[in-house]
């Protein structure tokens, strides 16, 4: 069954408010198993805008669905032109404090696993390991008939050889890795397909609409049954692929503690909403444990 996309909602009157004090969050994490639940939030200060944040891309473009992805090719060529610009710049995001963060609280034994919706790859390059990428990666493409998977480095070698000189300028990012153009701008654009089968390419990410592999989905339920509270940083968890875990953790008696600027629709779960940007609170929490951050990522590879 595939989710009906919610791409907005409306904040309750009676949220309780977020607090300036991160030091709930350095009580959870100096207490250990903590489960990272990430949102494109943390990815802003890598130069990634969110979707509903202050600035955020849904205000000015609107995502790809599974359902137009799928039923056409125009909607196929709009896509592949407007993420393969955007691949360019994606491609070149590095880690933020936020997912060095993150990373620093893993070797120290801290977490018991991080969930990311984001499909960016930054919690890897941070060096955290063992992420489980809920929406997927952009780093990879699959064929939607022989299900075969490749890199996307390998398509996007693909596209520039079957679009010579495609170098439109484009208005911005989207988190998930679409640059905004023009209808004009992608018109006569070349769309490659699977080289084992002929068929249709799909990067291994899920679209709105579509719904998460339902073993991912049972895995992330028992990380948040093994874990000792939850952490979410920098999700409005809008989209029930991520509230659902908040709600398990909830009902389960376990703490919830979210970072995010702005309300979001778990806030009435939570033990408390720190409302600061995401890389100073947590280098203000990482501080306060006595824990160093590398001052360098790991390069992609």
């Amino acid at each position: 069954m595939r989710m009906r996309p919610t791409l907005s909602w409306t904040p309750a009157e009676d949220l309780p408010p977020g607090t300036t004090d991160p030091e709930p969050v350095a009580d959870a994490l100096s207490t250990g198993g903590v489960l990272v639940l990430s949102g494109a939030g943390i990815s802003t200060e890598s130069g990634i805008p969110d979707y509903r944040g202050v600035g955020g891309s849904l205000s000015r473009h609107t995502p790809m669905t599974y359902q137009d992805f799928t039923g056409g090719a125009q909607a196929r060529r709009r896509y592949w032109a407007r993420s393969h610009l955007g691949w360019r710049t994606f491609g070149r995001a590095r880690p933020n404090a936020g997912h060095r963060a993150v990373a620093a609280f893993g070797r120290r034994g801290l977490l018991s696993g991080v969930i990311t919706q984001n499909v960016d790859g930054l919690h890897q390059a941070a060096g955290s390991e063992d992420v489980v990428e809920l929406h997927g990666t952009l780093d990879r493409v699959v064929c939607l008939s022989c299900r075969a998977y490749s890199p996307r480095r390998a398509l996007a070698r693909r596209l520039e050889e079957a679009n010579p000189g495609f170098e439109p300028e484009a208005a911005g990012i989207n988190p998930d890795g679409d640059a905004d153009l023009t209808d004009e701008q992608v018109e006569g654009f070349r769309v490659v397909s699977c080289t084992v089968c002929d068929g249709i390419l799909k990067p291994d990410v899920v679209f709105f609409g579509e719904a998460v592999p339902p073993q991912r989905v049972e895995h992330c339920r028992e990380l948040v049954r093994a874990a000792a509270s939850l952490l979410v940083l920098g999700s409005s968890l809008t989209v029930m692929s991520g509230l659902r875990f908040v709600r398990q953790a909830a009902q389960a008696g376990k703490p919830v503690l979210i970072v995010n600027r702005d309300p979001t629709r778990g806030d009435q779960h939570a033990l408390t909403r720190v409302s600061l940007p995401l890389g100073s609170a947590l280098t203000t929490v990482a501080d306060r444990l006595g824990i160093p951050l590398d001052g360098q990522a790991a390069l992609r590879p």
